[in-house]
This record gives C-alpha cells, sequence and structure tokens, in this order.
C-alpha cells in the first residue's frame, strides 16, 4: 500500500520558518517527480513546488526564493523549507507524486493526507 505522510506543520509568526518532511513508503519513488501543493480554507488547492528525479525543481511565483524543495531517494523522503513566512502561506500542506511534473492536481498519482501550517502576522 503506498502512502505519502507529511509532517512538520505547525504555528509559526510571519517572516519564521518551517521545514516540512513527507515520507513515503509502499514503493519507491526515486523516477517520481515529488511535489507539495496547499490549500487555504475556501480555496482550490494550488502547486507550490515539485522536483524531478533528475533534480530539476519548479517553484509557484508566490514561493519563489523563500521556498526550497528537496529530496533525500535513500529515504524516500521529500521536504519543503519554508522562510519568510507570510499569514498567506497559512494552508494545508499536501504532498504528492506522479510520473511527471504537474502544477494542477488533476491526475496526479498520489497523495498525502495534508499537514497544516498556520502563519501569525
Amino acid at each position: 500500500q503506498v502512502q505519502l505522510v507529511e509532517s512538520g506543520g505547525g504555528l509559526v509568526q510571519a517572516g519564521g520558518s518551517l521545514r516540512l518532511s513527507c515520507a513515503a513508503s509502499g514503493r519507491t519513488f526515486s523516477s517520481y517527480a515529488m511535489h507539495w501543493f496547499r490549500q487555504a480554507p475556501g480555496k482550490e488547492r494550488e502547486f507550490v513546488a515539485a522536483r524531478k528525479w533528475s533534480g530539476g525543481t519548479y517553484y509557484a511565483d508566490s514561493v519563489k526564493g523563500r521556498f526550497t524543495i528537496s529530496r533525500d531517494n535513500a529515504k524516500n523522503t521529500v521536504y519543503l523549507q519554508m522562510n519568510s513566512l507570510k499569514p498567506e502561506d497559512t494552508a494545508v500542506y499536501y504532498c504528492a507524486a506522479d510520473r511527471e511534473v504537474s502544477r494542477v492536481t488533476q491526475g496526479v498519482d498520489y497523495w498525502g493526507q495534508g499537514t497544516q501550517v498556520t502563519v501569525s502576522s
């Protein structure tokens, strides 16, 4: 059974940092593109960042320069380092995996259950 389990969410003040982790199990994701999406209350789930198995990275304009996605294939784990956090970054953050990089939610193969990030002003 494939599982993606996120951790590391929490409450942080604006300007602070958090690092999210996503541990994958049930299969090897080394050849998959690993993603982070987020969903704020009342809004659609949106793309945040992705990293291909080959190392290419992709970011939403809203997080570029503040967030960094990385992965440890040996540990089957992907990370999202979030710096200079803003109240508008408040959302549930979801880890996802797909064979290709996708900036939309439709058709993405695997999803985690999400972890809450709250940024206070």
